[in-house]
Formats: C-alpha cells, structure tokens, sequence
C-alpha cells in the first residue's frame, strides 16, 4: 500500500513519525502552513517558519525515504492579526519555490471579514502563480462556512477544479462535491473524521477527486490514520486499486496540477536510497 498525505505537519512531528510513517507505507506528503499554538507576533517569524517547511522538513523527510512538498500560506486564524498582515505581501517569494505545491492553508477560521480578505487574496495568488490552493474549512457552523468559501471561490480566478475544500463531512460533503472542487477529509482519533465514517462516505460517493489526510499536528492526531482507512476500506469490500486512487493517485493528480511534484526519493525505495536521492540532488 503507497501512500501519499497530503495533509500533515509534520513540523510539529518527531522522527520516530516519519519511520513509522515509512514502515506504514507513505512515501510522499504535503505540509501546509498552519498556526503552530502560540500566536505569532511578528511576519518575520512566520518567514523563518516557511523556510523551515522549504529547507529543513525536506531534508529530514528524505532521511525517512518520504518525499516532502510543503503548500504556503497566512492560515486563516492568525489572518485576524493586523500584525500578521505584512506576510500577505511577502508570499510571492515563496510561492515560486520548486518544491511548493499549493497555496494553504488558506479559508476561515471564525468567517470574519479579515478572514474574506486574506481568503480572496490569496485564492487571486493561487491564480497567479497557477498553484491549486488548499482551502481549511471552519471547525465551527461548517456548512454556512462551506457555502462561503464556494461563494468566494466562484467569485475568484481559480477554478474550483484547482481548490481543494478540506476537513470535509458528512453535513459538507454534498454541496463540496457539488462545487466541482476536489473533497478533502481528515481523519483523527478523536474528532473530525474516523475510519468507519470515511468508509461509509466513500461507499456513498465513490473514490473519485477525494482525498484522505491525517492532519497530524502538536494536538491529539496519528500520522498513520490514512493507513488505517486504506485497511479500512479493503476490509468493507473495496478492492487495492481502489485503495491507490484514494491514497495515493488523487493526491499526486491534485498536487500534480503545480507541475511541482517530486517523488524521486519516494520511488527510491528506502530511507537509506532516499539519502542518496537527496545527495544527487543538490
């Protein structure tokens, strides 16, 4: 079983995630830029934060044979800073890195109208840099939060078929799908989605433009939750090629629409080839 997360922070992980990460099967991920717990004061640290997710996390990633990308951006939570404002204007510097893959997180936290501006703000980066842009939905009052992302994705120049809406359930899944952007779902031990609810979506939905992510983060979260739904679904029945599309195609598809991807150190076959992939590289 391959698999590819394409939703995880792996910044807020140790290394003893990424072996069992590799041991369970994945060998490529997405780190999206998120709020790291303490709220930060200053732009300048979220650009030593981006340079981390552009350096530092693929390099350690590499030891473990898994292909690191990373998607940036001003999450929605911190865009209710005024202090955090400045960053908007230094994101075109790092939106045209090789290894970025997508502009996120970006979308609403508490759909606030700081939020709609960073949200329609950086959907117009999205467009610009021809990056597909990873979109959070609110954890709080999801399906009118959901219809105003719509609305302002409609509303920008990026096609919905190049925006993924993220932590998705079953009150949003309908109308996401509806949109013609691509589903994303996050599955944790305790809250959003687990593994017999993702089953039971996709055995109503089909496998076709879903994506599944453990969202693994400094919180209560398991970096092997999309392992455990690819067990998941072979054992109600769906079949392994079914399991790759979900878990591994969809993802690359998506994340392919950058033109960015990199797999080599995951075609490489172990953390030790990884290494050598790294090496070559630079």
């Amino acid at each position: 079983m391959r698999i590819f997360d394409p939703h995880i922070h792996m910044t807020s992980r140790t290394t003893d995630d990424y072996e069992a990460m590799y041991a369970a099967g994945v060998r490529a991920l997405v780190e999206p830029s998120f709020w790291l717990g303490q709220p930060r004061t200053s732009p300048a640290s979220f650009f030593d934060y981006f340079d981390g997710l552009l350096g530092w996390e693929p390099y350690r990633a590499a030891q473990y044979g898994i292909a690191h990308h990373c998607a940036i951006a001003l999450n929605p939570k911190e865009a209710n800073d005024p202090r955090c404002a400045p960053v908007l204007d230094a994101l075109p510097r790092y939106l045209v890195k090789d290894s970025v893959v997508a502009v996120g997180e970006i979308g609403y936290d508490s759909m606030t109208p700081a939020e709609d501006t960073a949200l329609a703000a950086q959907l117009q980066l999205a467009a610009d840099h021809t990056l597909p842009a990873l979109v959070h939905t609110p954890h709080r009052d999801k399906l009118t939060g959901l219809r105003r992302t719509i609305d302002v994705v409609r509303e920008s120049a990026v096609d919905p078929g190049h925006v993924l809406l993220d932590h998705l359930n079953e009150t949003t899944v309908r109308e996401a799908k509806d949109s013609g952007c691509w589903l994303g779902f996050s599955v944790y031990p305790d809250t959003k989605m687990d593994e017999d609810r993702m089953v039971a979506l996709l055995k109503t939905y089909g496998p076709e433009q879903i994506l599944v992510n453990s969202a693994a983060d400094w919180g209560r979260s398991d970096p092997l939750k999309t392992r455990r739904v690819g067990e998941a679904m072979l054992a109600a029945g769906f079949d392994e090629n079914d399991v790759d599309r979900v878990l591994w195609r969809n993802p690359v598809s998506f994340y392919g629409l950058s033109g960015r991807l990199h797999l080599d150190v995951a075609a490489a076959g172990s953390p030790h080839e990884g290494n050598s992939v790294l090496r070559g590289g630079e």
